[in-house]
């Protein structure tokens, strides 16, 4: 599996060691708020999803990466690219997500993150387009999707949770555009 460095960061494989802190991230109902229906996980789910997401990377070649701190080492969430099949109208898709523990939020490491998950989508992975799915009261949400260059496209509801989301989404050519604007600078780099 692919593993990204940042300036602050690491994007990296998932190991046994990172259940209990993932675990945490999703007991914390703050954190969970706007995820489908709002519930908080338990140990055991948590340890389901993470069986799905080291699955689909063996299916896809791509998928979430566990994001670590680099100057302490500590597991503080996700990001990265899933298949959003909670949402099937918008299939075929790739999303870009993230998941960060509550007192991770307002350091700037979600967009830090999933700008380097994005770079590896598009030039990494060959994707044509990302969306993003956010509830639509999650301003948080919003004002990364706004930073990573994606725009709005649609509101609608997910199915069986009734929850109601916009779908965020940008084309390759425009992330070219708007990185190459950006002086090039790169996001992160995989090793």
């Amino acid at each position: 599996m692919t593993t990204i460095e940042t300036e602050r960061l690491l994007l990296r494989g998932w190991r046994d060691d990172d259940l209990d802190p993932l675990a945490a991230v999703n007991a914390d109902p703050e954190v969970m708020r706007y995820i489908l229906d709002g519930s908080v996980r338990d140990r055991g789910r948590t340890e389901a999803d993470l069986r799905r997401i080291r699955d689909g990377w063996d299916q896809r070649g791509f998928g979430l990466f566990a994001v670590e701190v680099r100057a302490t080492g500590r597991l503080i969430g996700w990001a990265g690219l899933a298949v959003p099949e909670f949402l099937p109208e918008v299939l075929p898709a790739v999303e870009i997500g993230w998941r960060l523990a509550r007192d991770a939020w307002g350091q700037g490491y979600a967009t830090e993150a999933a700008t380097a998950a994005l770079r590896f989508g598009f030039d990494d992975r060959g994707l044509d387009r990302v969306i993003s799915i956010r509830h639509v009261d999650n301003a948080r949400s919003e004002r990364v999707m706004t930073k990573l260059g994606l725009t709005p496209e649609f509101e609608t509801v997910v199915p069986g949770h009734d929850q109601p989301v916009a779908v965020h989404a940008i084309s390759r050519d425009r992330y070219r555009t708007r990185r190459g604007s950006a002086g090039n600078r790169p996001a992160g780099r995989p090793r």
